[in-house]
């Protein structure tokens, strides 16, 4: 069941709190918020509570905080659907406006409600751009805040329940393709010693094959009761070490141990915490710095990885969350118009020129911005489709020492 729930609990949990990040700063600060949405599109379910409507969209890539907004058209098209009444004056009776204009009367769900659920009109105070740069910057910042917020609180308590784990000298995955499965190395195999020298720590074990690119290595181990032994060449493979960030080339041969549960006190795992977002952080900066078109991942990408990890149970799926959370945390500060970033930036530059852009220069950012996303979005599920998955255990058998 938690293989089939995980792409749903990865994305919903990661969207849902970045949203409810925006909507609690929008509240705090005064600003008429409409409509929260998980998703993007028409409304698949949806539930109006006080001034809000909580909707879940048809297209499930993303979601939104709708606010009141002088500049509601540039944003209408991302959002499916206008609230421009909520935000303009309406036309009287018998002005020129009135004559030629052949809009149908509206008829609304509640008389007492403010547009676009009844006739009041939002009041100016009321509007995002009617607040300090400050307000505007703890509303946009607010959702990658919360994300950070979430994988902190995901690690710490995964600390303090399961601890940081501890490798053994037990093989607990063999990856097909690498040295270790070429040479019959199995899942459940303990291992005994390492070209003549007792493994007695697991860091031993894992300095000796970094250290041994192309070197074969004399392996005895522990098969159902009875010793066996390997012969087994490490390949070099390139990683990024965590202490100066840059990569190396070490060898490695493809396997994974079982790791002990080894709680930590709550103190200690509030430092942990902190450690393991650092360390996540870093791996997307890095990963930022030397991207390249073909790496990119998407829903596709994202779903499998999260059936992949959830094999491993909650502990993995819970990580996995985390990474995610980190990941859309940075990726949202990139200068893209439609994302956190661009909008900062947007916003910013306003303040500087005393004045806001044109609705038409509005539109055209917010356009090109959405056309960097689509193609972007193109792009990632034709790789998705195109290729295989790497395992995203990889990744956590680094964060942990696991790999060998």
């Amino acid at each position: 069941m938690l293989t089939v729930l995980a792409p749903l609990i990865v994305f919903g949990l990661v969207i849902f709190v970045h949203e409810l990040g925006h909507f609690i700063a929008a509240k705090l600060t005064g600003v008429y918020a409409p409509r929260f949405s998980i998703g993007f599109g028409p409304a698949l379910l949806s539930k109006r509570i006080g001034e809000t409507e909580y909707r879940l969209a048809a297209i499930p890539l993303g979601g939104y905080v709708r606010m009141a907004s002088r500049e509601d058209e540039a944003t209408a098209f991302l959002e499916g659907g206008s609230e421009a009444s909520a935000t303009t004056e309406p036309v009287e009776e018998g002005t020129a406006a009135a004559r030629t204009t052949s809009a149908p009367v509206v008829e609304y769900e509640d008389p007492n409600a403010m547009k676009p659920f009844g006739p009041r009109e939002v009041p100016e105070n009321r509007w995002f751009e009617s607040k300090s740069l400050a307000a505007r910057l703890f509303i946009m910042l607010s959702g990658v805040t919360m994300n950070v917020v979430l994988a902190f609180v995901l690690c710490v308590g995964i600390l303090v329940y399961y601890g940081k784990p501890k490798p053994s000298a037990a093989v607990d995955q063999v990856m097909a393709g690498k040295p270790a499965a070429a040479a019959g190395l199995q899942p459940g195999d303990s291992l005994l010693s390492i070209a003549g020298t007792p493994i007695r720590r697991w860091e031993d074990f894992q300095k000796t094959v970094e250290g041994s690119i192309g070197v074969p290595l004399s392996l005895t181990l522990l098969r159902d009761g009875k010793p066996v032994m390997v012969s087994v060449t490490p390949a070099g493979e390139e990683v990024i070490d965590t202490l100066t960030g840059k990569p190396v080339k070490v060898g490695k041969i493809g396997l994974l141990a079982k790791s002990l549960r080894d709680p930590i006190p709550f103190g200690e795992a509030l430092g942990g915490g902190w450690t393991m977002i650092g360390e996540m952080g870093g791996l997307v900066f890095h990963t930022l710095r030397n991207l390249h078109p073909s790496q990119l991942g998407g829903p596709i990408a994202i779903a499998q990885a999260s059936v992949q990890v959830a094999k491993s149970g909650w502990v993995s799926l819970l990580l996995l969350i985390a990474t995610i959370s980190v990941n859309l945390a940075i990726v949202n500060l990139l200068p893209i118009p439609v994302l956190d970033g661009g909008q900062i930036v947007i916003n910013v530059l306003e303040t500087i020129k005393g004045k806001p852009f044109s609705l038409r220069t509005r539109e055209n950012i917010l356009r090109g911005g959405l056309l960097v996303i689509a193609a972007i979005f193109v792009l990632v599920m034709f790789n998705d489709i195109s290729r295989n998955i790497e395992p995203i255990g990889r990744f956590f058998a680094r964060l942990f020492g696991r790999g060998a």
